[in-house]
């Protein structure tokens, strides 16, 4: 994620970080990347592994004719490709139409007023409204039929929100409250009437949970002394989530809200404040994004409330057909930059839930619970507050293993393993990764994917806790520019088995631009070319759907890949086709369907993030991220 701010692009997150905390670079780049270069033949063999020992039916089992078992044809073969393209715009198959269904700033309530492009709104009209930078989201429908979007709403573009001051930054207090008021989550209920979908105004299920939303804190976490602070001595409760990132849902209808980059809201006031290396490998330090909430809310400077940050960077989990329930913070699940979390039942009726840290050199996680899930029970919730975590380990020989994060794998107890969960990994001796974003498993749980969307720093750079980046297994090529797509088969289509054997679904690459591993797979090709996979998710039918967040530069490279996109894969042939481009400057994100799969929900996260779009509006207006509809004009399911 950038931010554009009085017309500079300022550093991602991951950038950041590794200003304030900065590392030399520890190898010689030219012989790394012959070193990468010269595992071409790897590559062309793991992605026929792909297409040979992955030859499993994933939901409805595909037929050599490419159709289905029921004789309908692919949803790949069922569209017309679509080109890479810089306009400002959705651009989609002939025969599919788009709408916005809801966008930054739009009232949820009556008492809420319209957007308004020379104010961009106030700290009470924020709160009454649908907040900035959409990303992860999920459709739920409850017991009456009623369709509840949850929506993560990651960050705010200081530059866009703040537009109505000459510095382009949060000057006051009322502005520090807008800021907060458009981070956390939404819940809006949508009507659909004559194939248009619409937020419902005053519903009572809409809701807004937002930094100053109190959490209950679970897990093995709850009432630690590191969770102490002077407004919650007991650590049960903490105040807020922020930069919620990918989701997930759970089959007793609860949705999960990934924390990500939490720590570029903690600052110290102190400018001798030194942060501890616990905090450095968080990124915690006295320095924050340009937010300023520490200004105006004491709990988010550091050097007063050192505890505070040790409450942000989990999973946490909202009851959407229960307006007045608590959200809940699990603390079992671990604490880092989260992406999304998939969860999945093992064969023993065991919770599984994967998850990805996304910065550089960092690594892939799997939780499994200790009880067991039963669709009878009212005691479900509690899955998600005991069991173990596990990290991932990659052998270069296609095999891999969970290990263990228990007290005698890492000589720290449970409650230091949740709390400083990417130490017990490093202690473990996980495989450090290109930045793990989303995690999607299969309808018949034969395979599970992740996307490694880049790292510049892979074979150059240690991680932030000092364990060594090397090029070689499911991150193969020396700053990795493009990302790559990961997947892995549990033994026995059985989650809680703790081997697995591994494959790249695809490496992506610029084929116009390299003849060489930077090409990318053989399943890479100029129609479809992209980089930086992140969004991933798989629909009933066992479609791929993958969404990017990449360098949209169009230029050396990146020539040819125009804007971010949506594509879809088959994960049994290792077809991928472009299906939608976003608008300029965007990143697409966030896919769900209706019940009747007749509309599948897009999100559309920081259009014109560096002044070049208008998008969705047009004419010069303020651009704004939205979710948008999709439909088939004829009526017909979408994947």
């Amino acid at each position: 994620m950038t931010e554009e701010i009085s017309g500079r692009v300022c550093l991602s997150a991951d950038s950041l970080d590794e200003t304030i905390s900065s590392r030399p670079e520890s190898s010689d780049f030219e012989k790394i990347l012959d070193g990468a270069l010269s595992r071409r033949d790897f590559l062309s063999r793991s992605v026929r592994l792909g297409l040979s020992s992955f030859l499993v039916g994933i939901g409805v089992t595909m037929s050599a004719s490419g159709r289905t078992a029921q004789g309908s044809v692919r949803f790949i073969d069922s569209f017309e490709s679509v080109k890479a393209s810089t306009a400002d715009t959705i651009t989609l198959p002939p025969g599919f139409d788009w709408q916005v269904v809801v966008k930054w700033g739009d009232p949820l309530w009556s008492q809420g007023i319209d957007f308004d492009d020379s104010s961009r709104g106030t700290g009470q009209s924020q709160e009454l409204a649908f907040g900035d930078n959409n990303d992860g989201m999920a459709l739920f429908i409850t017991t009456d039929g009623r369709n509840l979007l949850a929506v993560n709403n990651e960050y705010i573009n200081r530059g866009l929100i703040y537009g109505n001051r000459a510095s382009r930054q949060p000057e006051t207090a009322d502005d520090v409250r807008k800021g907060k008021a458009a981070h956390g989550v939404c819940i809006v209920e949508l009507v659909e009437k004559d194939g248009q979908w619409r937020v419902v105004r005053d519903s009572p299920y809409n809701r807004k949970i937002t930094p100053d939303t109190a959490f209950e804190i679970t897990g093995p976490l709850r009432g630690h002394p590191a969770m102490k602070t002077a407004a919650d001595p007991e650590g049960i409760e903490a105040l807020g989530t922020w930069n919620n990132c990918g989701s997930g849902r759970t089959p007793w209808g609860t949705y999960l809200a990934c924390e990500e980059n939490f720590n570029g809201y903690f600052s110290s006031i102190d400018p001798n404040f030194q942060p501890d290396d616990a905090m450095k490998r968080y990124g915690i330090s006295g320095q924050d994004r340009g937010y300023r909430w520490a200004t105006y809310d004491e709990r988010f400077d550091v050097g007063r409330h050192p505890n505070e940050p040790n409450r942000a960077g989990f999973v946490v989990e909202i009851d959407p057909a229960n307006p007045k329930s608590k959200p809940r913070k699990l603390t079992a699940l671990g604490r880092f930059k989260h992406e999304n979390a998939e969860l999945v039942i093992a064969a023993d009726g065991r919770v599984v839930v994967y998850m990805g840290d996304d910065e550089r050199g960092e690594y892939l996680y799997r939780f499994v619970s200790d009880g067991q899930y039963r669709s009878d029970s009212k005691n479900n919730h509690e899955l998600l507050t005991r069991g173990t975590l596990y990290v991932a380990r990659f052998y270069g020989h296609e095999k891999g293993e969970w290990l263990p994060l228990i007290p005698e794998t890492t000589g720290m107890s449970k409650a230091e393993i949740a709390l400083h969960t990417r130490m017990a990994a490093s202690k473990a001796g996980g495989t450090t990764m290109d930045r793990p974003e989303w995690v999607a498993a299969s309808p018949d749980n034969s395979q599970v994917l992740c996307c490694l969307t880049n790292n510049i720093n892979r074979g150059v750079k240690t991680n932030q806790g000092g364990d060594e980046t090397p090029v070689g297994g499911p991150n193969p090529r020396a700053r990795n520019l493009y990302g790559q797509i990961v997947r892995w088969r549990p033994e026995g289509k059985d989650h809680a088995a703790n081997t697995f054997i591994w494959d790249l679904f695809v490496l992506a690459g610029n084929p116009e631009v390299h003849r060489d591993g930077r090409s990318g797979s053989t399943n890479i090709h100029s129609d479809n070319m992209f980089n930086s996979p992140d969004g991933l998710a798989f629909d009933t039918l066992g479609n791929l759907w993958i969404g990017t967040d990449g360098n949209y530069s169009n230029q050396g490279n990146f020539a040819g890949m125009g804007n971010n996109q949506l594509l879809i894969g088959d994960v049994e042939t290792g077809e991928i086709k472009r299906f939608l481009v976003g608008p300029r400057e965007s990143e697409v994100t966030g896919i769900t369907w209706s019940a009747d799969y007749k509309t599948v929900f897009v999100g559309i996260q920081h259009p014109g993030e560096r002044g070049g779009s208008s998008f969705p509006r047009g004419s010069d207006n303020v651009p704004q991220s939205c979710v948008i509809a999709i439909r088939h004009r004829d009526g017909t399911r979408i994947g």
